[in-house]
């Protein structure tokens, strides 16, 4: 079984900075505010949380969710 990844890179959508972000391991981090420019990061249509959206991990949630190929 593949360890869950618990910090993600984070990037905003509008100023485009990138930051290293803890992510909740029993729950999907619905808002999240970009330390730059102040943006408030919600999910896009069909993703689950901020993380799933905007960073280069999906979140625990959704890892310990898949199955391998």
């Amino acid at each position: 079984m593949t360890p869950v990844v618990t910090t993600a890179t984070i990037t905003c959508p509008n100023c485009r900075t990138s930051t290293s972000a803890e992510m909740p391991t029993n729950a999907c981090q619905h808002f999240y505010r970009c330390e730059s420019c102040g943006m408030a990061l919600k999910p896009l249509p069909g993703d689950c949380c901020v993380f799933c959206s905007y960073s280069d991990q999906i979140c625990p949630p959704k890892q310990a969710e898949a199955t391998p190929c």
